[in-house]
């Protein structure tokens, strides 16, 4: 089939930053998108050819957006998986699968799937409601601390809370949860693999994010990680093995922690581009967009090598902020070497939102991480 100047379309569901940096590469390839998403503000709009406001969790909305498309894809996992497969039933390309999404999009499944598939992750218990958590604790099925994670909907640090004693688990949501072990881990690290239609595979060398302390956000995401080529390669591996268990096509972005006897355990995947793989845009030879581009519509996959070292650093609103955007001393840091930044599009600030990103590359790592504190330190995002 021919993608490019041509009358096929494809779909995206979901119209944020990571849709509007697939849309660069779109926009390159003069390929004809439509786009999908709640809010008729949405960062995509501007760079797709048709921009549909709609709800992503509607059967009827998604699956009349999808009969529109030849390829449909999505760049936020909570959708309306039934409609996805629905299309898939009527010969629309989904990728990646309803069947992938169903695994992924429900916590629980998602370990369980690792479990059933020896894939390593750490112990957890699997409960209906929050209120199980307790009668756990009372009769000892269940230790302090550990770390709830709703089982849906959880993003960006939602969703997540260390528990140490009982008290922590008032205010959260009643429903369905895991309850994980917490893992002593020397590293976060992350592993973007990208699988095409005809099975090719190939990693992205591992990144290691480093997190704010009190937003559970990353703050940096450094590439190549700073640990042995022995772990290096034992967290490639875990994660090739994980997007062909998933029989997976398009980018997977594979979570890891690294333990302290260096054992990795897979924390959680996305099955899409993600912020662990923002810094290919400028240090990679081909971006994770680009790359996921041409994973679901089997093309050949292209480098995955880094050109220098690169450091991604998030811009997220500053805390005290609600409002219209106003990036603080940009010029600034605009004038340190080798910075990029990436602005979203996202009209209104608040504490913690992400906003955009910038990229620091440099032959040194050490150097490029020097700079990206530096732009952390001088830039701010807050509100007129």
């Amino acid at each position: 089939m021919n993608y490019f100047s041509s009358d096929f379309k494809l779909g995206i569901l979901g119209g944020g930053q990571l849709g509007k940096m697939l849309l660069y590469n779109t926009r390159k390839f003069d390929i004809q998108t439509f786009v999908l998403d709640n809010s008729d503000q949405a960062p995509s709009k501007i760079a797709c050819d048709k921009f549909v406001n709609g709800d992503l969790l509607d059967f009827d909305t998604v699956y009349n957006f999808g009969k529109q498309v030849d390829v449909l894809t999505i760049e936020i996992e909570n959708v309306n998986v039934d409609a996805l497969e629905q299309l898939e039933n009527e010969n629309i390309k989904v990728y990646p699968s309803s069947k992938t999404l169903r695994q992924i999009q429900n916590k629980a499944n998602q370990k369980l799937f690792y479990v059933d598939n020896n894939l390593p992750t750490a112990p957890f218990s699997r409960f209906a409601y929050l209120s199980e958590i307790e009668d756990a604790i009372n009769n000892g099925g269940l230790e302090f601390p550990f770390v709830w994670k709703a089982a849906r909907f959880g993003y960006d640090g939602n969703g997540v809370k260390i528990v140490r004693q009982l008290s922590d688990l008032e205010g959260l949501p009643a429903g369905e949860c895991i309850a994980e072990n917490m893992i002593p881990f020397k590293n976060e690290l992350a592993v973007i693999v990208a699988r095409n239609v005809s099975g090719d595979i190939k990693t992205y060398p591992v990144v290691e994010m480093e997190f704010h302390p009190e937003a559970n956000q990353v703050e940096y995401v450094i590439c190549p990680a700073r640990i042995s080529d022995d772990v290096a390669k034992k967290a490639q591996d875990v994660a090739l093995k994980t997007a062909e268990a998933f029989n997976h096509v398009g980018l997977l972005a594979v979570e890891m922690f690294q333990t302290q006897d260096d054992q990795i355990l897979i924390n959680e995947v996305a099955p899409r581009p993600h912020n662990s793989g923002h810094q290919t845009i400028e240090a990679s030879f081909t971006s994770q967009f680009e790359q996921h581009l041409r994973a679901i519509l089997d093309l050949p996959l292209g480098e995955t090598k880094s050109k220098v070292g690169g450091i991604m650093v998030n811009l997220v609103g500053a805390e005290g902020h609600t409002g219209n955007v106003l990036y603080k001393n940009i010029e600034t840091i605009m004038a340190f070497e080798g910075v990029t930044p990436h602005i979203y599009g996202k009209k209104q600030t608040r504490p913690f939102r992400k906003m955009g990103h910038v990229t620091i590359v440099n032959e040194d790592l050490s150097k490029a991480r020097q700079i990206a504190e530096k732009v952390k330190n001088t830039i701010q995002v807050i509100s007129e």
